[in-house]
This record gives structure tokens, C-alpha cells and sequence, in this order.
């Protein structure tokens, strides 16, 4: 197979699946069996293309022209490449644990939720391997459409307010801010192509720098940065599978990848450093990093609290881009698969505990740990992840956004991103303390549902809903010992030619 060609099924392929999921309505099993072969053949075709980028090769496909040197075309480079693997790879646990999710908890309209998670996933892939800001913002905008009806899938009153709240923030920022910018550095660069080293040194006045960027960070609303993120917590009505495409699979993941593409290959890391235009958004990063901290440790409900640990850790990337820095790039990008792993580990589990128990609210889960110990592991082991401690992926990430801030001479950012671990472990671990060290295993068991408490045993939710985050809390661990690759897959792009390394 051609990369060309490859590149190609990796967007039509989720896309084609939609017409057999929807003629597949009425057999569910055969339904969810093509939605998991689906993810498993796109995730082989992701691979084959990583080799091909690990070997030194940027492959390239062109879909049309839309006007003269405006076209929708495609080029993977090492980010996209990263960004590619992280949401293909997880778009297989998260649809092993839609079955056990949507069937555990008798969800209505099942097939058209596989069918918009296809197209977002899709979506997702056009993001990915974009070769121009043109092409990245039509995908981009397939992906907010495609996940409105997710975010409504239980089309309660509340479901439908946070549909809207989650559409009209994304929408409006991207179409006000992003499409703004877009058109701007197409004036000033005749061009949107994604180039190392950027499109813009000696293009533009260096006193609007500021504003073009600012345009862009308000514009990338999936990158949730503060104060257009309410979108987020807004949008935790939804479904936990949607909850884990949402904060890892590939929507927040295709807002602060798009905010590194535009620093990386837009800006240019050194046009940022030497003007410091992204100085001020340094600054609002950080005031994001630590106020979703305090807000997180606020919330009684679960995935409300991981909502604002997701607005939180996004800002981690997006001040890795700010710090204009090699090792912030190379932090920011690994931050991108190591939360992705902690957080769908988390989120997965909140999901787990919900189908089990039918129970939202952190105070009401003392004691279920000890009935639940393979969910409250998981959750255990993503969480550490999350805070950042060895021997776990989320270690190496922020090792290097430290290094980052270091470099930069920034030592107040380093303090930010100490203190900011010091807040994960606030309101973290004391969901995994509640439940193995709080109330009673009897009272666990008939938080449950069953009518005669066990004095021992565990009871744990469907085996769909327990082994996907197990499996991600693997690829936590893994991440650590695995990490020396994906420092060599973003090393031509955080240290291009002639940029020394550490």
C-alpha cells in the first residue's frame, strides 16, 4: 500500500464504516463488531505510516486544490504522527468499553452514537495529518459537528444545555477568532502550509505578533484555555465513552496539538523567543494550570473534578509551546500521550463506577474500592500518572516541561508546574482514599445494588467496563519505560538541524 493511499483510508475508512454501522441498526453485535474491527484496521494502517516517519520519510497525499495554492492536502510529520497513533490507539480500548458502557447501562440510540464517534475519529485523523491551517480548520470544524450529538446523546434538558454550551463556545471561537487568524496569515505569508521553522519571520510587524497569536489561542477552543473552557466541565452530561473521546482520544488532544502546530510550524519557535509574543500567554497558561487546580478540588462530582484536571493539564502543553523553548516543545508533545493515557484511565473508571452503582458524587463512593479493587487500581495508577511520579509515562512529560522552563530561564513556570503536581495529589488521590479507607466493604456492596450484603468477594462492574482501564493503566506504566521513543519520533522537530540538544 502506497502512503498516499494509506493516508487516505486512515480518514475514509472510520468514515466509510458509518454506512455499515447504520445498516447494522437492528444486530448489535454485528454492529459493534465492525466498529472494533474498524478501530483495529485503522490502528494497523497507523503503524505501517509511523515506520515510514520513524525511517526519515514525511508522506504526503493531496486531495484537490481549492484555490491556487490553497488545497486540501496532507503531510505527516512527527506531531501529527504522535497525535495520529495516540487517537487511533485509543479509539480500540474506548470501543471495547462503549460495549460494556452502552449495554451496562441500556443506553438509547446506540448506533448513532458508534456512527458520530466514527466520523469524530475520522475527524480526527484530517487533524492529524494536515498539511496546511486550511485543511486542519475544515476537519477541525467535522469534529466539533460530529460530537455535538454525542455530547446530546441523552437528550435530557440537561443534555441538550450542554450540547449547546459545548457548541456554541467551540464554534464561536473558532469561527470569531481561529478563521481570523487563518485569513491573516494567509495575507501576510501568502501561504498556510505547515513549515519548520514557521511562515512568518519577516512577514509581519513583530508588535502584532501578540494579537495574531492571541487569536489563534482564543480561537483553538478545544485547547479549553481559560477563560473560554466552560465548554468542558459543560459537557460531562454526556456518556463516559464520550467523556473519554472528549478528554483523550480526540478532541482536547486536537486542541492543544493544533495550538503546538501553530507554534512549531506556524510561528516558529525561535520568531516566539526572540519577539516574545507568546510571553503573555506563558502567563495565562499558568493562571489556567493552577485556578483549574482549585476549582477541580471543589467538585463532589467525579467527572466534574477530572473535567477541571483536563483544563488544568491542557495548559501544561500549551505553555510548553509559550515557553519557546526545544525541551518546552518536547515536553508539551509528550504531554500529549501521557495524559491521554492517565486521563481516559480516569475517566473510564468514573464510567465503571457509574454503571455499577449508578453513583456521581465522590462523598457518596466511601468504601468501594475494597469492592471494586480492579477499577479503584486502575484509577489509582492513573491517577499517579496524572500527578506526575515514576514509574509511570506522566514522569517523563513533565521531567521535560520542567527542563523546558529551566531553559527559558522561567522560574517562576517551574514553581507553576511543582505547585501543580502538589494539587493533583489534592484532589486526586483522596477519591482512591475514600474508597479503600473510608466506610465499609457492606456498605460498598449494597452501594452495588445487591440485596444481601457479601462480609467479602469483590463486585465489580461488566468485564467490557473493567478491562479497558486496566489495559490503559498498562499503557501508563509502559509509557514510562517506552518514552525514550516517542523522544526520538518528535526529536527532528524539537531539535531541528543545528539546534543543540541537552
Amino acid at each position: 500500500m502506497s502512503p498516499e493511499l494509506a493516508i487516505t483510508l486512515t480518514i475514509l475508512l472510520p468514515a466509510a464504516a458509518t454506512l455499515l454501522l447504520a445498516l447494522l441498526d437492528k444486530q448489535p453485535n454485528l454492529r459493534e463488531a465492525v466498529s472494533l474491527l474498524t478501530a483495529g484496521a485503522l490502528f494497523v494502517i497507523v503503524l505501517g505510516l509511523l515506520q515510514t516517519v520513524l525511517d526519515g520519510t514525511q508522506p504526503t497525499a493531496h486531495w484537490f486544490d481549492v484555490l491556487p495554492g490553497l488545497s486540501l492536502a496532507f503531510e505527516i510529520e512527527p506531531l501529527g504522527m504522535l497525535f495520529g497513533v495516540v487517537a487511533a490507539g485509543l479509539w480500540i480500548v474506548t470501543a471495547l468499553y462503549s460495549i460494556g458502557y452502552m449495554r451496562g447501562n441500556d443506553e438509547t440510540n446506540q448506533t448513532r452514537f458508534y456512527i458520530c464517534f466514527a466520523i469524530a475519529i475520522s475527524a480526527a485523523m484530517g487533524i492529524a495529518f494536515a498539511a496546511n491551517m486550511f485543511t486542519l480548520f475544515i476537519f477541525y470544524e467535522v469534529l466539533t459537528l460530529s460530537t455535538y450529538p454525542l455530547v446530546a446523546h441523552k437528550e435530557t434538558d440537561v443534555a441538550r444545555k450542554g450540547a449547546r454550551t459545548y457548541l456554541g463556545i467551540l464554534i464561536t471561537t473558532s469561527i470569531g477568532f481561529q478563521l481570523v487568524a487563518i485569513v491573516w496569515t494567509w495575507v501576510v505569508a501568502g501561504t498556510l502550509d505547515f513549515e519548520q521553522g514557521g511562515i512568518l519571520a519577516d512577514k509581519i510587524d513583530p508588535t502584532l505578533l501578540p494579537f495574531l497569536l492571541a487569536l489563534y489561542a482564543f480561537g483553538i477552543g478545544k485547547a479549553a484555555l481559560m477563560p473560554f473552557h466552560r465548554w468542558l466541565p459543560a459537557a460531562m452530561v454526556a456518556p463516559t465513552p464520550v467523556s473519554a473521546l472528549l478528554h483523550a482520544v480526540a478532541v482536547v488532544k486536537a486542541g492543544v496539538f493544533t495550538m503546538l502546530k501553530v507554534g512549531v510550524y506556524i510561528f516558529g519557535i525561535d520568531l516566539l523567543a526572540t519577539t516574545g509574543a507568546a510571553d503573555w500567554l506563558m502567563w495565562l497558561a499558568a493562571f489556567s494550570i493552577l485556578a483549574a487546580s482549585i476549582v477541580a478540588m471543589t467538585k463532589d462530582n467525579l467527572k466534574a473534578r477530572l473535567a477541571y484536571s483536563t483544563i488544568s493539564q491542557l495548559s501544561y502543553i500549551t505553555l510548553g509551546m509559550a515557553l519557546a523553548t526545544s525541551l518546552g516543545v518536547m515536553g508539551g508533545a509528550m504531554h500529549i500521550a501521557m495524559h491521554a493515557m492517565g486521563k481516559i484511565t480516569l475517566f473510564m473508571c468514573a464510567g465503571a463506577i457509574y454503571v455499577a452503582t449508578h453513583k456521581t458524587e465522590i462523598s457518596d463512593m466511601d468504601g468501594l474500592g475494597r469492592v471494586m479493587p480492579f477499577t479503584y487500581g486502575a484509577f489509582f495508577i492513573g491517577a499517579l500518572s496524572i500527578i506526575g511520579l515514576p514509574p509511570l509515562g506522566g514522569a517523563w512529560s513533565k521531567w521535560y516541561l520542567m527542563l523546558g522552563a529551566a531553559d527559558a530561564g522561567q522560574i517562576i513556570m517551574m514553581g507553576v508546574f511543582m505547585a501543580s503536581s502538589l494539587l493533583n495529589i489534592a484532589y486526586l488521590l483522596p477519591v482512591v482514599a475514600r474508597g479503600f479507607f473510608m466506610g465499609s466493604q457492606i456498605q460498598g456492596a449494597y452501594s452495588l445494588g445487591a440485596t444481601a450484603a457479601p462480609s467479602k468477594g469483590i463486585k465489580e462492574a461488566p468485564l467490557w467496563c473493567v478491562v479497558p482501564p486496566c489495559l490503559t493503566a498498562i499503557g501508563c506504566l509502559l509509557l514510562f519505560f517506552y518514552a525514550g521513543d516517542i523522544y526520538t519520533l518528535i526529536e527532528p522537530v524539537a531539535f531541528p538541524e543545528g539546534t543543540a540538544q541537552p
